[in-house]
């Protein structure tokens, strides 16, 4: 007999929280990829130009779990017109064992919001100084809200600024970390000066033209560009590569949608350069940072692999828990394919 949970997005932020557990679950991931027979295929990625929409599929099979993930991501950009979310999507989790659909996550993002959250916490806990206690985030959505509050899981910050070409919603998401974690978060006009003096910036926007300049990094400085998660976008300036030690979350797929795929185009990496991946680093098979000094720089542009890691996760709550739903879908032997 074949149950399926059917978990909605109520229930999975009742079980799934930003949390410790959270980032050791996608750290784990990440190590996974560098020691395990992971297969994770590429990005499927289809485009709706006439009305600003995109689709991301990513998937991976990470042994050691006991299903593997499958997460269709849909973004509609004019939808806020609509009065819309821009971002929705859901996880289908399948048994490793069997193929069988085991749950389906009607999450509507908010398992990839976390699981990125999450992956920016893992690179700034293994890149960034151990002391680094300033924070700026560039953006103002969702995703740099929880940035920052998975930089606190990790380093001790003590202060932060937010830069967003919408000062007002900068201003009020300064207002509203500042009230959520008891600490002074500014909202900063120019994005220079939000990068100075900061110990560790994340980039959190979907800007097609960099928006952070290579001059403005300062030594001891660490980066983490969350936004090129497809080919247009380019948050950062080609010319950090010439400053910084990049590190990829997946170097096959930083080289078509992340931010190096850009220096390539600018002439500043070659298309066959090699680079540490995170995973490696994790793992102990790569250097990250060697001194106080060196700036280090995170490409993350998302993978299959934490789309996997946080749906084993959820459906293992669900069912310690006892959330959810769950149907009978029986298919009888012999049936057509």
């Amino acid at each position: 007999m074949s149950r399926i949970s059917i978990l909605t997005e109520t229930d999975l932020r009742a079980i799934v929280k930003l949390d410790a557990s959270a980032v050791d679950c996608i750290e784990k991931a990440f190590a996974a990829l560098a020691t395990k027979a992971v297969a994770m295929p590429p990005i499927l990625r289809l485009d709706i130009p006439e009305f600003r929409g995109e689709v991301d599929v990513k998937t991976a099979y990470v042994p050691g779990f006991d299903g593997f993930a499958i997460k269709v991501s849909p973004g509609f950009f004019d939808n806020p017109k609509l009065g819309l979310p821009s971002l929705n999507g859901l996880m289908i989790l399948f048994s490793a064992k069997t193929g069988l659909v085991e749950a389906l996550l009607l999450d509507n993002g908010y398992l990839t919001d976390v699981r990125t959250a999450a992956a920016g916490a893992v690179a700034a806990r293994h890149l960034s100084r151990e002391e680094a206690a300033a924070a700026t985030i560039f953006g103002a959505g969702m995703q740099a809200q929880l940035q920052f509050a998975a930089l606190m899981l990790v380093r001790p910050i003590q202060s932060g600024r937010i830069w967003s070409r919408d000062y007002v919603k900068a201003q009020k998401l300064a207002r509203d970390l500042t009230r959520e974690h008891g600490i002074e978060v500014t909202a900063v006009a120019y994005p220079r000066q939000a990068v100075r003096g900061a110990d560790i910036v994340v980039t959190t926007t979907p800007a097609e033209k960099p928006i952070l300049m290579a001059e403005w990094l300062e030594p001891g400085q660490h980066l983490t560009a969350m936004g090129s998660d497809a080919e247009h976008k380019n948050e950062i300036d080609p010319a950090v590569f010439s400053r910084a030690i990049y590190v990829a979350d997946r170097i096959t797929q930083t080289r078509i949608l992340g931010e190096l795929h850009h220096a390539i185009t600018a002439g500043v990496a070659k298309p066959d350069q090699q680079f540490a991946e995170l995973g490696a680093i994790i793992a102990g098979q790569a250097k990250g940072r060697s001194s106080a000094e060196e700036i280090t720089f995170a490409d993350l542009t998302g993978t299959g692999v934490q789309d996997t890691a946080i749906a084993n996760l959820a459906v293992t709550r669900a069912r310690d828990a006892g959330s959810g739903q769950t149907i009978e879908n029986d298919r009888k032997m012999g049936d057509a394919a």
